[in-house]
């Protein structure tokens, strides 16, 4: 166990000390609520306004409609594949049961059950909803890194690393406002 903290102790601040410039330069603040509520979580269907959207119109939203759905924090997340400053979400203290859903299309990704305290500042889970997530390679910083997205909508949500708790080794190391919480 001592050599697994010190294993993850020495990933937690390699990682951070890595990404601290990119961090810097894609930091954003918090702003209001979303513009428009949805409803329907996890059925396939979403409200957004009047309009009822399908899985496959979310791959249509224009620019324009994202902008208009969601802070200017969230599209820099979910649409730019940015990411929030550590430690800054809410999220990280949630330890009720329930799932994380996409925050972009509420479409449920991570049980509470999987949610673990990797010490990096962001909401880390060990596993995901199966079929909920998109994966492809990130070569943006010094070497490349899995990006993984919400499989609905395409919303980044943030990077997977192989230094997690068993059962599966991994970390889904998610950006806090990329997600929404819902209790059960």
């Amino acid at each position: 166990m001592l050599t697994h903290r010190l294993k993850h102790t020495h990933m937690t601040r390699r990682t951070l000390g890595l990404g601290a410039c990119a961090l810097a330069i894609s930091a954003c603040s918090q702003s209001s609520s979303h513009a428009a509520a949805s409803e329907g979580v996890g059925t396939g269907k979403t409200q957004t306004g009047s309009k009822t959207l399908s899985d496959a119109d979310w791959a249509n939203l224009s620019e324009q409609d994202w902008q208009a759905r969601l802070t200017e924090a969230e599209f820099h997340v979910l649409r730019n594949h940015g990411t929030e400053r550590p430690w800054t979400s809410p999220l990280n203290d949630v330890k009720a049961k329930g799932v994380y859903a996409c925050n972009g299309c509420d479409l449920p990704l991570f049980k509470s059950n999987t949610k673990f305290d990797s010490g990096t500042g962001w909401p880390s889970f060990f596993d995901v909803i199966p079929g909920s997530i998109g994966k492809q390679v990130d070569n943006k910083l010094w070497a490349p890194r899995t990006e993984y997205h919400c499989i609905r909508c395409k919303g980044h949500q943030g990077h997977v690393f192989k230094d997690g708790p068993r059962p599966t080794g991994l970390r889904y190391c998610n950006n806090g406002v990329a997600l929404k919480f819902i209790e059960a």
